[in-house]
């Protein structure tokens, strides 16, 4: 800009100068001829001096190319000189720049299932020192520098890597895509050529045969997961009847232990003579053994009586 307004500045002066000689040459007075000669050396002067620096903005470097050749090294930001009309100053954008990938990009996954990614975005940065390397050797560089076929290979080559959950996983798949991006970039223009910022993968997903396939396996595996669950209520219920059962058994068997050893043989045989009805059976044992039951009479009435004595004692 500043070269332009001194560059104007040059031009108005000279024709001034000329403005000046040619009322000279009417009126014939030296002193109008002496400014026509100052303004126009002041103006070729101004011309040549708009022709001979160059100001680089914050986040460019100059390029700088004598008479069509591009030299090697560049000039920074900020003031700087260069001989006038025979070197031509490019400027090289240094500054974060964003590649939009418009499509899909098919690939694969570790487990060779078929999927896809959409709206792909990398940040890059041309660097500074490479601004010269990359005029000279790239053509349209501002265009072929970072190509979508490029940004493919490397979002393929991490997809291949990684399993089915983590391929559509962004905190996975665009740190690796950014590495692979980088390498790749590296591997064609060197390394620190070229710095990779950001990758951004706006939609990531899988082919419509294997989302269906999946939604089949999770609706199994809940179903597989509900009867898990009532199996196990089933053998919790189980198990606790069996507890029941067994503590049930466990006290009528104590029980019938504590009665049988409560059990004397006078409370047995008094036992047996309440369930008598009055009558008086013989019962024929083995080897024709007759057992006579007024036997335990005898002693059942015995010991009854011995038993209300000893009553009536304790009462007296």
């Amino acid at each position: 800009m500043l070269n332009s307004v001194i560059l104007i500045v040059g031009v108005v002066v000279m024709i001034a100068g000329w403005l000046l000689e040619y009322n000279d040459t009417r009126l014939k007075q030296q002193k109008s001829k002496k400014m026509n000669i100052i303004g126009t050396v002041v103006g070729i002067i101004l011309i040549i001096f708009a022709n001979s620096f160059t100001i680089i903005p914050t986040g460019y470097s100059g390029v700088v190319t004598f008479f069509g050749q591009i030299r090697e090294e560049t000039i920074p930001n900020g003031f700087n000189f260069h001989l006038p009309f025979v070197e031509q100053v490019e400027q090289v954008c240094n500054k974060q720049q964003d590649i939009t990938f418009n499509g899909q990009i098919w690939s694969e996954t570790k487990n060779r299932t078929a999927i896809y990614y959409d709206a792909v975005t990398v940040t890059y940065q041309i660097s500074s020192s490479k601004s010269a390397w990359i005029c000279a050797n790239i053509s349209n560089y501002e265009n072929n520098l970072v190509t979508q076929s490029l940004i493919a290979s490397g979002i393929k080559s991490s997809s291949k890597e990684l399993e089915d959950e983590d391929a559509t996983n962004r905190s996975r798949i665009e740190p690796l895509a950014m590495e692979k991006i980088q390498e790749s970039l590296d591997n064609k223009y060197g390394e620190e050529t070229i710095i990779v910022n950001k990758v951004v993968i706006g939609n990531a997903d899988f082919d419509e045969s294997y989302n269906n396939a999946i939604a089949e396996k999770q609706n199994a595996q809940l179903a597989y997961e509900k009867q898990q669950i009532e199996n196990q209520r089933l053998i919790e219920q189980a198990e606790a009847e069996a507890e029941a059962k067994k503590i049930a058994a466990q006290g009528e068997a104590e029980a019938n232990e504590i009665l049988t050893k409560s059990l004397s043989k006078d409370i047995f045989t008094q036992m047996m003579l309440d369930k008598w009805n009055g009558e008086l059976p013989k019962v024929v044992g083995e080897g024709n053994t007759v057992f006579d039951i007024t036997s335990l009479l005898g002693q059942n009435t015995s010991s009854g009586q011995s038993g209300a004595e000893q009553n009536d004692a304790a009462q007296n």
